[in-house]
C-alpha cells in the first residue's frame, strides 16, 4: 500500500515529523506494512475485551516510594538536557499548509 500525499500530510501534522525525504517515507511504508499484518488475524466471534485481565479482580496498590534522590543517574540517560530537565521535541508547532510545502511524493 502506497502512502498518499494526503496521508503523509495528515501524519506530519499529527506526529510533527517531516517525511520530506525518501528514507522517511520508506520507514513509514515499512511500518504500515508491518501493522497491516493485523488484518490477517481472524477475529470472527471474538468479543472485544475491556481488559486483558478481565477474569481477575485488579486492586490498586499503595504507591510506596522505595528509592529516590537519583536525579543525576536518571539524567545520564538523556540525549539532551537543560539544567535538571530532559529536552523533548517541541510540540504543537503548526506546520505549513500542504500547498506551501515541498513534499517528496509530489
Amino acid at each position: 500500500q502506497k502512502v498518499t500525499v494526503a496521508v503523509l500530510d495528515h501524519l506530519e501534522h499529527l506526529a510533527l515529523v517531516d517525511f520530506r525525504d525518501s528514507e522517511g517515507v520508506e520507514q513509514l511504508q515499512k511500518a504500515i506494512q508491518f501493522a497491516d499484518q493485523l488484518h490477517e488475524v481472524n477475529t470472527d466471534g471474538v468479543e472485544p475485551m475491556d481488559s486483558v485481565l478481565e477474569d481477575r479482580c485488579v486492586y490498586l496498590r499503595e504507591d510506596d516510594v522505595t528509592e529516590g534522590n537519583c536525579t543525576k543517574e536518571l539524567l545520564k540517560n538523556a540525549k539532551e538536557k537543560v539544567e535538571e530537565y530532559f529536552v523533548a521535541p517541541p510540540g504543537n508547532i503548526p506546520l505549513p499548509k500542504l500547498e506551501e510545502r515541498d513534499s517528496f511524493l509530489q
